[in-house]
């Protein structure tokens, strides 16, 4: 049970999910899954059977994003976002392809339902390329590199694969990709994430996820009486 919602971006390959409250469906190269279990419920997520047999790759990433304590029991729900339909945008120079998953960006509004404020891009920027984003100033902000290295921020603060930057203060993001990158990577490919701070406390153990440690006991009791319900026998999976 995570009571806030699971997002899958799927850049590369094919997965499949299902949950206890009849959602699910298959996701493939540049399609996003926004899941908020809310109440309460069971998914399964993996790549097809065909997939894992022929030794294929997939590549995307999963975040969880929090729900205010308000918002925590609120009926589940799930949303597929397909890669034609997010929001393309181009830098001014062309250097850079901002795909807008969620949120708002200079006015330019992400297909993704979220419950509080978040903005979610993927930026493809080419080598030697900058690009200065808007940014509210309400949000927090981070920026994940998918494929590349390049460096964030004026005082541009080198980052590469795999690593995170955390922006201060601020109304925009800037983000720069080296002039050269290596040779399984053409572009610097970077995810930008941000939104409006809950400041809540949280409890969690294990895939529970809650306010305090009586909601925690709550939400074990409820998973054990079986009122999540079950997942449906899916072939393969």
């Amino acid at each position: 049970m995570t009571p806030w919602p699971a997002v899958t971006y799927l850049i590369d390959g094919t997965f499949i999910h299902q949950d206890s409250n009849g959602g699910g469906g298959t996701i493939e190269n540049g399609d996003t899954q926004w899941m908020t279990a809310g109440s309460g419920l069971l998914h399964i997520e993996a790549p097809p059977e065909s997939l894992v047999l022929s030794g294929g790759l997939f590549h995307g990433l999963q975040l969880w994003v929090n729900l205010p304590k308000a918002d925590k029991m609120m009926n589940p729900r799930y949303q597929d976002i397909r890669g034609g339909e997010v929001q393309l945008l181009a830098s001014p120079d062309g250097g850079a392809l901002l795909r807008v998953i969620a949120g708002e960006l200079d006015g330019h509004q992400g297909p993704g339902i979220t419950h509080t404020p978040i903005t979610m891009i993927h930026a493809t920027v080419r080598p030697g390329a900058e690009v200065t984003l808007p940014w509210r100033e309400d949000f927090n902000g981070l920026a994940y590199v998918l494929a590349g290295r390049g460096t964030v921020g004026e005082e541009r603060r080198p980052i590469r694969l795999g690593q995170t930057a955390v922006f201060g203060s601020g109304g925009s993001l800037t983000v720069r990709a080296d002039e050269k990158q290596d040779g399984n990577t053409p572009d610097l490919e970077i995810v930008l994430l941000g939104g409006r701070p809950i400041r809540e406390p949280m409890a969690h153990y294990g895939p529970f996820v809650m306010n305090s440690q009586a909601e925690l006991k709550q939400a074990f009791e409820d998973f054990q009486a079986g009122r999540l319900g079950t997942v449906p026998a899916v072939h393969g999976m």
